[in-house]
């Protein structure tokens, strides 16, 4: 049996026909944020092409540095069908600052999003430009929760987390009658992003809710059922950390504009770092007999291996440190936080000796260390972006 290869899937694309000396100009862009998804970005470039035939289109698709290859796939696509452009991503993660880039990079006046792995149905997408196109809506949306709508193959637990997620914001004035605020397939217009793009957390895999809660009025959004495919080739990246994303997104929608939703992650970060630490000495020191200031030394250094090793999967896994670079952030945080020590003790001594209540100076120290270590650390630990 004969094997098609990519490379020779690419070289049968024909490029794009010119105007006179210009590309037609596209009406609509089809931003594809990828990471290891190699296997299916030339099928969804087939799929797509058919699905938007007669329609001026581009695809972006913005690739995280993928170690499969998929940036260099895209690009030679490129070659023979200009449609299909690429934007490679060193260095940082995450699927809403993706799709954020790839709106900005294009001059479209319909932004669409769809995923690379082949669930979505692209045919809706000309039902959602002829919907912006006639001026009803602001966004389309495609509803997995509409009658009609088919979700075959969808594994129990993913069903009910997307449900319970869903539930989660019903609440929000401006998401209520919608039934599927957190779809990641959906279409906008130029101005509803550009309206919305400066308040925009970026912050996980949920940017249609981010854009709905970010625009300065609420949006007028029309929702179209499809068939949820399954998925074809690849692996879901739904894991913990998804889950952590959507509630700092929900944080930071509620509290960003006086603090940091990354900061407040990092805070509780620390305090599980204080239980793991107390866990650790009563361990070491009560059950081992070991001497009290070496067992204090050792879960010192536990409880700051935890809390760097939990930050730097949930608190910052837009820039998650591997191999070398987890090594030298390690040493980096550590330093930090055992300076943040000297200036939580410092500061909490000075206030008590201004004759400040002793719960009061405790409360002062902590929140200096606290702003010290999440300063510190954002920018020597992982200001280097480093990703997987």
């Amino acid at each position: 049996m004969q094997t098609i290869r990519d490379e020779d899937r690419v070289r049968d694309k024909k490029p794009r026909r010119l105007v006179g000396h210009f590309l037609v100009p596209p009406e609509v862009a089809v931003i594809v944020p990828t990471f290891n998804e190699r296997d299916n970005v030339l099928e969804l470039a087939a799929r797509l092409a058919r699905a938007l035939e007669g329609i001026a289109f581009e695809v972006v698709v913005v690739d995280d540095d993928s170690p499969d290859g998929t940036a260099e796939l895209v690009r030679e696509l490129s070659l023979h069908d200009p449609r299909f452009r690429c934007i490679q991503r060193i260095g940082r993660r995450g699927l809403a600052s993706a799709c954020i880039e790839g709106m900005l990079a294009t001059s479209a006046p319909f932004l669409a999003v769809i995923d690379a792995d082949l669930q979505h149905d692209e045919r809706l997408l000309t039902g959602m430009l002829e919907v912006l196109r006639s001026g009803r809506a602001d966004a389309v949306v495609a509803s997995r929760y509409l009658e009609g709508t088919e979700v075959p193959g969808w594994a129990e637990e993913r069903r009910l987390a997307s449900r319970l997620a869903t539930r989660l914001v019903a609440g929000i004035p401006r998401l209520r009658g919608l039934s599927d605020p957190l779809s990641g397939f959906f279409m906008l217009t130029r101005e509803a992003f550009d309206g919305s793009v400066r308040r925009l957390s970026a912050i996980g895999f949920k940017l249609l809710l981010d854009i709905l809660l970010s625009a300065p009025q609420p949006l007028r959004v029309v929702e179209l059922p499809y068939r949820f495919r399954e998925r074809r080739l690849g692996r879901s990246k739904l894991d913990l950390r998804v889950v952590v994303e959507f509630l700092v997104l929900l944080l930071d929608k509620l509290v960003g504009a006086w603090v940091p939703a990354r900061f407040l992650l990092f805070t509780a970060v620390g305090g599980l770092g204080v239980f793991v630490h107390l866990a650790v000495l009563v361990l070491v020191h009560r059950g081992f007999a070991v001497e009290f200031v070496r067992a204090q030394i050792l879960a010192t250094l536990v409880a700051m291996t935890f809390n760097f090793a939990l930050n730097n999967e949930l608190t910052y896994s837009d820039r998650r440190l591997r191999g070398v670079d987890w090594l030298r952030g390690w040493a980096s945080f550590s330093l930090a936080c055992s300076l943040g020590a000297f200036a939580n003790v410092g500061i909490a001594a000075f206030l008590f000796g201004r004759e400040t209540s002793w719960i009061l100076a405790a409360i002062g120290g902590i929140l200096v260390g606290a702003v010290w270590n999440y300063a510190v650390t954002g920018f020597y630990t992982w200001g280097r972006r480093s990703a997987d």
